[in-house]
């Protein structure tokens, strides 16, 4: 189907910056301007957002979908990292079955669609050596019910390691043989390499210092690389990768990622609290981004990442929610205003800027996931747009209506949100979905959890 945006107050389009409306065909932004008519000849729906401004849609590059079932676990709600990967996300995930994990998906997908997100990453690791393909088919199967773009972070750990929520775990981590072999199954099923992919791979081992041995991290480079797959994993969240990575390897975590070709241009890391100096030239240096995710980071009190150093530096960043259990807005809006924020406290006001944080949330993603085609408002661009209505008390007075959504935070009313060009929120409401029944079936996945856990 065919769209014409009409009217709206304000459009994130800096190629055509006085642009209020939008024509969508076959998936893309065809053009932009004011004043637009409906083609002669062509079946075109028009819907009116006077009410609204445009944004491209979010590009979360970081989250853990299962955790969307494990929100305030009482153990973990003042742990530090460590003890909070005990307590939480590692205490339930061998318990996961594919039906929760589906519940689970469901519910993270549509939360993102609420704040305005059109792309997802997602690190799942929910991987063992007697681990039932069904549970990832539920994530693939969640993200294409749901319609959002979508990019499987292929987690799991080769080797207990010295990863804190495997010392205590009686899981027995895949071999790398199993390893590469279902990594090989789900990139001949759901790959897609195009600029606008709606299915893509990573690969991307749980832990970079913790859950793999170095042979087995430059095996899993060659065969991304081979494949022409990006490279993701978690690297200094917490001072303890560099701790390990000393003892056991006699080199800083930085180091030792490149002594295992685990940098470059197609490599990017969540967190990266606890970066150095050297580290960030090095990032730096090799194009290695960064999914940053504030929120998770406060909450876990792990520390803010140099965001700032790194772009005076150089590196790319985007933007990552974590997992909603230790995140639990699970909204990249709110992680966007974080942003905004929270770097001013540390830098000064002229630290961020509102521009610079939505590139960061949107086109920095899709950059960093090779997606060429999406992440920004223009012509012969996927159309993935995010229509915030600032018609409201929270947002009515902002004098730069643009940036209201922005501002403000959460919560926030997405009108529309188109992803590939298809409607995905329509009237407020994601489409194809009862909220009451998604809260139903999540009361009824959590019993079931508690359940399973108890035995």
């Amino acid at each position: 189907m065919s769209f014409l945006i009409k009217n709206a107050r304000a459009v994130y389009a800096p190629g055509s910056p006085e642009s209020t409306d939008i024509r969508i065909s076959e998936g893309f932004i065809t053009e932009l301007g004011q004043g637009l008519l409906p083609l002669p000849g062509h079946q075109e729906r028009m819907i009116d957002v006077s009410n609204c401004v445009v944004y491209p849609g979010f590009v979360n590059t970081h989250h853990h979908l299962a955790q969307s079932i494990l929100k305030g676990v009482p153990e973990g709600l003042n742990q530090r990292l460590g003890d909070w990967l005990v307590s939480v996300p590692y205490r339930f995930w061998p318990k996961i079955t594919p039906e929760l994990m589906y519940q689970a998906a469901r519910l993270g997908f549509y939360e993102l669609l609420r704040s305005g997100t059109t792309t997802c990453a997602d690190h799942h690791y929910l991987y063992h050596k007697n681990t039932s393909p069904e549970v990832e088919a539920a994530v693939w199967q969640a993200a294409e019910e749901m319609g959002i773009r979508f990019v499987l972070c292929r987690g799991g750990t080769t080797t207990h390691g010295s990863h804190r929520g495997m010392e205590k775990s009686a899981v027995e981590s895949e071999s790398l043989d199993q390893y590469l072999s279902l990594l090989e199954g789900t990139r001949t099923r759901h790959h897609d390499p195009s600029p606008i992919a709606m299915k893509r791979l990573v690969v991307a081992p749980t832990s970079l210092v913790h859950g793999s041995e170095p042979d087995h991290l430059r095996v899993m480079a060659d065969y991304a690389r081979s494949h022409q797959l990006k490279m993701h994993s978690h690297l200094l969240e917490v001072s303890y990768d560099d701790e390990q990575a000393l003892a056991r390897y006699g080199m800083s975590a930085i180091d030792y990622a490149e002594s295992c070709d685990w940098l470059g241009s197609d490599v990017w890391f969540a967190h990266l609290v606890k970066t150095d100096t050297h580290a960030i030239q090095t990032l730096a240096e090799t194009g290695t981004g960064i999914g940053h995710c504030p929120t998770s980071n406060c909450r876990l009190g792990s520390g803010i990442a140099p965001v700032i150093e790194m772009v005076e530096a150089g590196v790319p960043v985007s933007i990552g929610v974590d997992g909603s259990a230790s995140a639990e807005s699970a909204s990249m809006l709110q992680e966007l205003n974080l942003s905004w924020l929270l770097h001013r406290t540390q830098h000064g006001a002229e630290a961020t800027h509102l521009e610079q944080i939505l590139q960061w949330g949107s086109l920095g993603g899709a950059k960093i996931l090779g997606l060429d085609g999406v992440g920004e408002i223009a012509v012969g661009k996927a159309a993935d747009i995010a229509l915030y209505n600032i018609d409201n008390p929270r947002m009515v007075s902002v004098h730069s209506p643009l940036w209201a959504p922005l501002m403000c935070g959460e919560p926030a009313q997405v009108d529309y949100l188109f992803v590939n060009g298809k409607l995905r929120v329509e009237f407020g409401e994601v489409v194809g979905v009862d909220e009451r029944q998604l809260v139903n079936d999540i009361h009824e996945a959590l019993n079931e959890l508690a359940k399973l856990v108890l035995k």
